[in-house]
């Protein structure tokens, strides 16, 4: 019987700071739309200038690569920076303060980041299909597979904002890890036309495996490298829920 209540208690619990989350993103919409899909989109458009005549297989991968940025600029650079000014700001002795569990706290700050980053995931699947004339594979799986994508670069956010030594701080390096993850990893290019270098770096990269499971969805569907790409997804989450839970210090004495 006690073992129910507390089973009982710990989703409620999850369920009030699931909703305290989706408040506060439903009262930042418009500031999250607008910050989410702007430099995306530019990105889109400015690319197309550009590369009009490349081929169907690269257009495609312009695309997923402005999906993929699009949830790095959320779920990673924003939301590091966001929780770091909150860290910093004191806000978070409120919730220790409190009785609820730690891994409820941690599953809301993942869950925030999912919110801010799946609308313009959205929005850039629609539109770089408007802008570049072409149609991407959909089929259901997608919507797991997007999730646990997102999810992975939400955990790296939310470390970001806990490890860093002071907001300062963490605005730079989100600011670097944005560039660089984009530009210097397989997200718009294929890993084979990157140096020696990169590419080892990009194998420790969850953005690496997020965009081989994307390409896979979104070109010919569910296949065994896709599933591969996802269950590294998932030790990537895994590993950093864990990072996480270790470095929020619980419970104010």
């Amino acid at each position: 019987m006690h073992r129910s209540s507390s089973f009982f208690q710990f989703f409620i619990e999850l369920f009030i700071l699931f909703r305290i989350q989706v408040s506060i993103v439903r009262h930042q919409l418009i500031w999250i739309l607008g910050m989410a899909t702007m430099f995306p989109v530019v990105t889109l458009l400015f690319l197309e200038f550009i590369l009009g005549g490349t081929s169907s297989e690269q257009l495609a991968r312009l695309i997923i690569g402005n999906m993929i940025f699009s949830i790095l600029l959320m779920g990673m650079n924003i939301l590091g920076q966001d929780i770091s000014y909150q860290k910093f700001g004191g806000y978070f002795t409120y919730y220790s303060s409190l009785p609820i569990r730690k891994v409820n706290f941690i599953m809301s700050l993942l869950f925030y980041g999912i919110l801010t980053s799946l609308p313009s995931f959205i929005i850039i699947f629609l539109l770089g299909q408007k802008i570049y004339g072409i149609e991407l594979h959909f089929e259901w799986l997608l919507i797991p597979v997007a999730l646990i994508a997102i999810f992975s670069v939400v955990g790296i956010g939310v470390l970001i904002g806990f490890l860093s030594p002071n907001p300062q701080f963490t605005s730079v390096i989100s600011q670097f890890s944005l560039m660089f993850i984009t530009f210097m990893t397989p997200v718009m290019i294929d890993i084979d036309q990157l140096p020696a270098i990169l590419k080892w770096i990009s194998y420790i990269l969850p953005t690496t495996y997020v965009a081989n499971a994307l390409q896979d969805m979104l070109t010919v569907g569910w296949t065994e490298g896709t599933r591969n790409s996802v269950f590294i997804l998932i030790i990537f989450s895994y590993a950093s829920y864990f990072f996480i839970s270790k470095k929020i210090h619980w419970r104010v004495q």
